[in-house]
């Protein structure tokens, strides 16, 4: 099992590594596997991937990110300038229904709501504005249409786990409650725990994933 300290060097060689992230404006600590991200970056991009890296590093039991987004002056944008190319981007995009996908900026922050069929289609259009000039964080509150019986989620859930390679599913235990799945048990990575994750947001009419899977190192 790794030290705090071992921890802390390798999400910090991790965060050097990625070339989208400028490591030396974010510290690290590190306190019983949680780690905490602090500084300043100059985009909402940066600041997504540095908690993506820092995610992927082995011993990381959780995070906690208080990284601000500092516009440099030539990346600013009013917020009509943000509403128009989000839309732009909705409009362009194939995995969205037309329409389904409301947008809202205000300070640079975009709130998307909504309904759509599948969390896949959420978390593309999430994906499609992270990346616009400008933006300073997005708030995700679309939700999804049920369309099929919680012991048919659970039985799909299951099945999905047990064919995952990464993942025990044996070790995960799912409840489904309405359209909520809650996910518990214990895996060895944080890449096993979000591929978990991902396999119940994969399931057909989940509004709620609640991930209460531990990870032992």
């Amino acid at each position: 099992m790794k030290t705090d300290i071992q921890v802390q060097q390798d999400v910090l060689a991790e965060l050097k590594w990625e070339p989208s992230v400028n490591a030396a404006d974010i510290g690290v600590e590190v306190k019983d596997g949680i780690v905490t991200l602090a500084g300043h970056v100059d985009s909402y991009a940066e600041k997504w991937d540095a908690e993506r890296v820092a995610q992927g590093v082995a011993g990381v039991k959780a995070l906690a990110v208080e990284i601000d987004v500092t516009l440099p002056g030539s990346n600013k944008r009013n917020d009509a300038d943000i509403a128009r190319a989000a839309e732009n981007v909705m409009e362009w995009m194939t995995y969205s229904p037309k329409d389904a996908v409301k947008i809202k900026v205000e300070g640079g922050w975009i709130t998307l709501s909504g309904e759509v069929e599948w969390e896949y289609q959420r978390r593309a259009a999430k994906n499609g504005v992270r990346q616009l000039m400008g933006v300073t964080g997005v708030s995700d509150q679309i939700t999804i249409k049920p369309l099929a019986s919680p012991d048919s989620v659970k039985l799909g859930i299951e099945a999905a786990l047990n064919r995952r390679a990464k993942t025990d599913g044996k070790n995960i235990r799912v409840e489904v409650v309405g359209d909520r799945v809650t996910l518990t048990g214990t895996v060895h990575s944080w890449d096993e725990r979000k591929l978990a994750e991902h396999s119940a947001w994969s399931a057909p009419g989940v509004r709620t994933v609640v991930d209460d899977i531990s990870v032992d190192y």
